[in-house]
C-alpha cells in the first residue's frame, strides 16, 4: 500500500491525488481578477509553501494561528499546513478583541501567519502571544522580525509528499461563532474532515468537474477536496448580508456555476435583487443554504429565479457537528412550512447517514454518563444530541466547556448541540431554537422558533425574536418585532401591536405573550449575518422596562 493510500484521510493528500487525476482541470478561479490555477498548479503552490515553512521551524503538531483574508492565499496556506501535519487555528477577527484574545490565550499558538495589522495587534497585546515564537508576515513586514510569506514561498519547492498523519491526529482548531456564548475552539481531526468531504459528496451527489461558488471560506476547502472548480467570489466573507448581488450573479453566469453554499442572509439579498431586476440564473443547479433557520418565503422566491430541476437544501449542523440533518426545498414548501407556521418549529430533515441522533431531557448541568433513560418520548421537545465519526470529541484546552457539551459513552461521546427540538412520526428533526434562549415562565416553557413563527405570518413582520425579562425561573415573555417597513408611525405601530397580540392569542403556545416591542434592526451573528442575537435584544427589552419603571 502506498503512503498516499495510508494517509488518505488527510485532505491535503486528496489534493495530491486530484493533481494526478485531473491535473489540467481548474481548481480555483478568482472572480475579482479572473485569475485561475489548475489542480496541478495549486498542488505545486501548496508544496512550495509547505517546503518553505519547514525551515522556519513549523512542524507536525504545531498550532499555527492563521489570520489571512479569504482567498487563494488562505486556501493554499491551509492545505500547506495540513501537508506538513501542522494545525491551523482559525478564529474570526469579527468576534471582537476580547473574544479573539481569549481564544488565542487558550490555544497558545506556536506560530502565527498573518497580515501586518494582526502582527501589530500581537505586539500591543503581547501577553496573549507569549508562547508564539514563529512569526510570518503576509504582505509587507513592518518593524518586527521573521520572514514574509513571499520569502517562504520563494525558498520552497514544487514537489513534496505530505507528512504522514494518523486519522485521529489534530488537523485544525476552528472557533465557533460565539453567537450564543463565548467562542470555543473545536478540535478537528483529519478523520473528521475526510468524513465530512465523503458525506457531502454522498448526500448531495457532488461530482468532479462541477463549478462551486463557496461564500464561506471553509467550504472552499471542501469544494477543492471534492474535485470541484471553486470560484472565489468578489465579496467580504465576513459580511455576507452586505454582498453585492450583481457580483454574485455575474460570477455564476460567467463561470457557469452549478453549486453554491451561502447563508440565508446572502441569498435574501441576491434573490431580492433577482426578483427586482427579473433576473434568472438557470446555470445554478444546487444551493446549500445554512447558518440559520431558512424561512419558507425566501425559498419560494427561487421559483422565478432557478430552473425547475434545480435543488435547494438546508443542511443543519454546527462547527462541532456538520452536517447533522438536511431537507430539500421541495419538501419544505410542499409540506413542512405549513406546520412551521402553526408553531411546530422548523423541520430540518432526517438525520444524515451514519449519524446517531437523540432528543434528551433539558438540563443546563453537565451529564456525567450516557444512558437511554435521558431520552424523551417522540414529539416532546428536548435537547438535540448527536454521535458520529465527524462529531468533535472535545474543545481545545477547555475542560469545563467540554464537560458541559459532551456526554461520555464508553470509548465515544454524545455531543450536546445546545439546540432544542423534537422528532416527528417520520423520524425527521424539528428545530425549536437554542436551549439557552428558552423563556421559562412560572408554569411553562416557551421556545423561540415555534413562537416566532406565529408572529412571522403577519405580512408587516420581517422577523421576530422571543426574549425573556426578569428572574430566570419566572420570566416575562417579550416578542420583539422588526418590521419590513421601518417608517411606520407610532399610531400605525400601536395598531400593529394590537393585531399581533390578537394573532398570538389564537395559539396556545403564544397566548402568554402580552408584551410587543418594535426594534429598528436586529443584531445578528458575525459569521453568517443571519442568527439573531437574542441576548442583546433581551438586554435591550430589560433596559426599556427599567426606564419605564424609573
Amino acid at each position: 500500500m502506498t503512503d498516499n493510500a495510508m494517509n488518505r484521510e488527510n485532505i491535503a493528500v486528496t489534493l495530491e491525488i486530484l493533481a494526478q487525476e485531473i491535473p489540467e482541470a481548474k481548481a480555483v478561479i478568482l472572480a475579482r481578477t479572473d485569475f485561475s490555477v489548475t489542480f496541478q498548479q495549486l498542488n505545486e503552490e501548496v508544496n512550495r509553501l509547505a517546503t518553505g515553512l519547514l525551515p522556519t521551524g513549523i512542524t507536525r503538531g504545531h498550532r499555527v494561528l492563521v489570520m489571512v483574508p479569504a482567498g487563494l492565499e488562505f486556501l493554499a496556506l491551509t492545505f500547506a499546513l495540513f501537508k506538513i501535519g501542522a494545525v491551523p487555528v482559525l478564529i474570526d477577527p469579527g468576534l471582537g478583541r476580547k473574544s479573539v484574545l481569549a481564544g488565542i490565550r487558550k490555544v497558545a499558538p506556536d506560530a502565527m501567519i498573518a497580515v501586518p495589522l494582526a502582527h501589530a495587534a500581537r505586539l500591543i497585546f503581547s501577553r496573549a502571544f507569549k508562547k508564539t515564537k514563529i512569526h510570518i508576515t503576509v504582505g509587507r513586514r513592518w518593524f518586527w522580525g521573521g520572514p514574509t510569506l513571499a520569502k517562504v514561498r520563494a525558498s520552497g519547492r514544487p514537489d513534496f509528499q505530505s507528512t504522514k498523519t494518523r486519522p485521529e491526529d489534530p488537523a485544525a482548531i476552528l472557533f465557533t461563532s460565539g453567537s450564543t456564548g463565548p467562542p470555543k475552539g473545536v478540535l478537528y481531526t483529519h478523520r473528521m474532515f475526510a468524513q465530512q468531504v465523503s458525506l457531502l459528496q454522498k448526500i448531495y451527489g457532488i461530482k468532479k468537474g462541477e463549478v462551486d461558488l463557496p461564500t464561506f471560506p471553509l467550504f472552499a476547502l471542501f469544494g477543492v477536496s471534492l474535485g470541484m472548480t471553486c470560484v472565489l467570489p468578489d465579496m467580504d466573507a465576513s459580511r455576507p448580508a452586505k454582498v453585492d448581488p450583481e457580483k454574485i450573479i455575474r460570477a455564476i453566469r460567467k463561470y457557469s456555476v452549478t453549486s453554491s453554499f451561502g447563508s440565508p442572509a446572502l441569498w435574501h439579498t441576491v434573490s431580492k435583487y433577482c426578483l427586482e431586476k427579473n433576473i434568472q440564473i438557470p446555470e445554478l443547479k444546487r444551493i446549500l443554504m445554512a447558518g440559520a433557520p431558512v424561512p419558507g418565503p425566501l425559498l419560494q422566491r427561487f421559483d422565478a429565479i432557478l430552473s425547475p430541476e434545480a435543488e435547494i437544501h438546508t443542511p443543519y449542523g454546527a462547527t462541532e457537528a456538520l452536517p447533522v440533518a438536511t431537507l430539500s426545498r421541495k419538501e419544505i414548501l410542499g409540506e413542512t412550512w405549513r406546520r412551521t407556521e402553526q408553531g411546530l418549529g422548523i423541520c430540518v430533515g432526517h438525520p444524515v447517514p451514519e449519524l446517531s441522533l437523540r432528543i434528551i431531557q433539558i438540563t443546563d448541568a453537565p451529564i456525567a454518563k450516557w444512558t437511554e433513560e435521558l431520552t424523551v418520548a417522540p414529539g416532546v421537545i428536548g435537547e438535540i444530541v448527536v454521535q458520529g465519526a465527524w462529531v468533535s470529541e472535545h474543545y481545545f484546552n477547555s475542560e469545563a466547556e467540554t464537560r458541559l457539551a459532551k456526554i461520555p459513552q464508553g470509548e465515544t461521546i454524545w455531543h450536546r448541540m445546545g439546540d432544542v427540538g423534537t422528532l416527528d412520526e417520520q423520524g425527521r428533526l424539528w428545530f425549536c431554537g437554542r436551549k439557552n434562549h428558552r423563556v421559562t415562565l412560572q408554569d411553562k416553557t416557551l421556545y423561540t422558533i415555534p413562537c416566532e413563527a406565529i408572529f412571522n405570518t403577519h405580512p408587516e413582520v420581517q422577523r421576530s425574536a422571543l426574549v425573556g425579562t426578569g428572574p430566570r425561573d419566572a420570566q416575562q415573555p417579550v416578542m420583539v418585532i422588526e418590521l419590513a417597513d421601518k417608517t411606520k408611525s407610532q399610531d400605525q405601530r400601536n395598531t400593529l401591536r394590537r393585531e399581533l397580540l390578537e394573532l398570538g392569542s389564537r395559539q396556545a403556545i403564544t397566548r402568554d405573550i402580552t408584551r410587543i416591542l418594535f426594534h429598528p434592526a436586529f443584531p445578528v451573528d458575525i459569521r453568517h449575518n443571519a442568527k439573531i442575537s437574542r441576548e442583546q435584544l433581551a438586554r435591550w427589552a430589560t433596559s426599556l422596562r427599567l426606564d419605564a419603571n424609573g
